[in-house]
């Protein structure tokens, strides 16, 4: 079993109008909702990749449980939210037709208390012993202490599990420092970890801050790692246009899915191109073209890297 935490969950909607201009009204040609926020995303293509993964982090309101009632229809996924007194957020993606670009709006998460976290604590000692890796996703919402991330990276190593740390800002500087074994920041939040654009000195500058490996999504230009057994530079073979809403995401899911089969590296970062690649060219945000994905898988082009001193 794999576990997914996601702390600040959300019902993510996704509207399709013809053509988004500001000041306007719009008449929206399709809405679609689905169980939302980081982690969830990692779960649900995990388990479209044939994977066992459980969902912990928070879940409350009326949102919280229209978000509890689909992701209970998503096959492979189990639920293990704990309940919050506060209302789990929404996301809106608005899918321009006419361009094919989209405009997130993310409401903020719900305020969470003392005794809700300590709630989740437990809930997570309970299911880390039976996990094969862990993936700790997303921003922490309002309540839980900032270096949260920080804790749970070590209680999972005290226990020998593998841990993928997927945030930005302060969560993910104190996560580093904690030790995870792969961080898969984009290429701005490598920037503000390290203080350095150039993403070769940066990832060289993250895995001596902590981190075991290094995988950095540079969008188009797909995935620079570093790791202990390599580094390698991965790209697509050509470039897409689409809605890149969970593209990262999908790139967790392929680098956990890889860690847990024990694929070789190059292996690891073509499945996470293939299925970023994937998931742009999906309709919906955060769902992946499996299609897409079975051509792309063999034909992304990872290459030995080397990076600058």
């Amino acid at each position: 079993m794999i576990l997914t935490v996601t702390l600040n969950t959300a019902l993510d909607i996704t509207y399709r109008v013809r053509s988004l201009r500001p000041h306007a009204s719009h008449r929206v040609s399709d809405v679609v909702e689905r169980p939302g926020g980081k982690g969830v995303n990692v779960a649900r293509v995990l388990a479209a990749l044939g994977h066992e993964v459980t969902v912990t982090g928070f879940a409350g309101g009326a949102t919280g449980q229209v978000l509890r009632e689909r992701l209970s229809a998503t096959p492979g996924v189990t639920d293990a939210l704990v309940p919050s007194a506060g209302s789990t957020r929404r996301t809106i993606a608005i899918v321009d037709e006419l361009t094919g670009d989209t405009t997130q709006l993310n409401e903020p998460g719900p305020q969470i208390e003392p005794a809700e976290w300590g709630a989740f604590l437990d809930r997570y000692d309970e299911l880390l012993p039976s996990a094969s890796a862990v993936a700790l996703s997303g921003s922490l919402p309002p309540g839980v202490p900032v270096g949260a991330y920080a804790g749970l990276i070590r209680t999972a190593r005290a226990l020998g599990v593998p841990v993928l740390l997927d945030t930005s800002g302060e969560p993910l500087r104190r996560g580093v420092a904690a030790r995870p074994d792969i961080i898969k920041p984009n290429a701005e939040e490598l920037a503000e970890l390290t203080g350095s654009h150039e993403p070769s000195r940066a990832t060289q500058d993250a895995r001596r801050r902590g981190a075991h490996a290094v995988v950095a999504s540079l969008g188009p230009q797909g995935l620079l790692a570093a790791t202990p057994e390599g580094r390698w530079r991965a790209t697509p073979p050509a470039r897409v246009h689409g809605n890149p809403t969970g593209a990262g995401d999908s790139a967790v899911a392929a680098l956990l899915s890889g860690l847990v089969e024990q694929l070789p590296w190059p292996d690891r970062l073509s499945r996470a191109v293939a299925l970023s690649t994937a998931t742009v060219l999906s309709p919906t945000a955060g769902e992946f073209d499996r299609a897409t994905y079975d051509e792309l898988v063999d034909r992304a082009v990872v290459t030995a890297h080397t990076l600058t001193a």
